[in-house]
């Protein structure tokens, strides 16, 4: 079951067949028990309506906060490594990696995630910026996991390189973060031989392609929600980047005009371009 926030309201497909959800607050609906089973039931008397095109779908966040996990990834971490020798604290994403407690991060509020289709940017005052594409976790008040979707983790890698204590500027700022297209609401674990796929094209060129089976990832999912619960609250649920498997080479950078992809089945395609 798939749902979608869109300009018309809250849509939800099941199969082929598309249909309008009667809730008009999002948060609402996310923190409903049993989710799943209330669209299931809802699509057997919902009104049938017209898929969304692009124009009308809106990032599928209302007020949840948008917190991300990093270093999940051996080639993240490596990563990592290469972009903080000079500061000299490459050590410190080696240790992460293979600590018990997990590196958790705030990336963003609802209203400032981008939405499929829509703008994302780089820092004016950063050199080197890549795109970050990730699995999201969707996480009720209760720690639940209710649904997945795709998100872009646009960071500014010379930022965070030059000093760790730097992070959340080259993580957090306007147009880093982006999700969608929509929510996969499901009762059943990810398949985690799924493979995520990232796109870039410059000029109509695809200018990097990479992919990545999320079996990769080094963290349990179940173990980074219970650290992001441990002592913080969240009264409408959250959204949790899992960490990214994928990382451009370092003479690649993001520059206006180019458009990211990223797609992994059965969560469909989150496509954005750079302001």
């Amino acid at each position: 079951m798939y749902l979608y926030r869109t300009s018309r309201g809250i849509l939800a497909r099941s199969d082929k067949n598309y249909f309008q959800v009667p809730d008009t607050d999002f948060d609402d609906l996310l923190s409903r028990q049993s989710l799943y089973s209330y669209l299931s039931d809802l699509k057997t008397s919902a009104k049938a309506v017209r898929p969304p095109v692009a124009e009308e779908l809106l990032a599928p966040v209302g007020a949840q906060e948008v917190w991300a996990a990093g270093v999940t990834y051996e080639r993240s971490r490596e990563g990592r490594r290469e972009e903080s020798q000079e500061s000299g604290a490459a050590v410190f994403y080696s240790r992460v990696y293979d600590a018990e407690r997990p590196e958790l991060f705030f990336k963003a509020p609802g209203w400032r995630v981008a939405a499929p289709y829509g703008k994302i940017r780089v820092r004016r005052d950063a050199r080197w910026s890549v795109p970050e594409p990730e699995l999201v976790l969707v996480i009720n008040r209760d720690a639940q996991i209710i649904g997945y979707t795709l998100g872009n983790d646009v960071s500014s890698r010379d930022i965070e390189g030059e000093n760790p204590l730097y992070l959340p500027q080259a993580k957090v700022y306007d147009g880093s973060c982006s999700l969608g297209p929509a929510i996969l609401v499901t009762e059943e674990p990810l398949d985690l031989d799924i493979e995520i796929v990232l796109l870039i094209e410059r000029g109509g060129q695809t200018i990097f392609e990479g992919k990545v089976p999320l079996r990769r990832i080094h963290r349990e999912l179940d173990v980074l929600v219970e650290y992001l619960y441990r002592e913080l609250s969240f009264p409408a649920g959250a959204f949790l980047l899992t960490g990214t498997g994928i990382v451009p080479p370092n003479d690649f950078t993001l520059l206006p005009g180019d458009v990211v992809k990223i797609t992994a089945a059965p969560l469909g395609e989150l496509v954005n371009e750079v302001a």
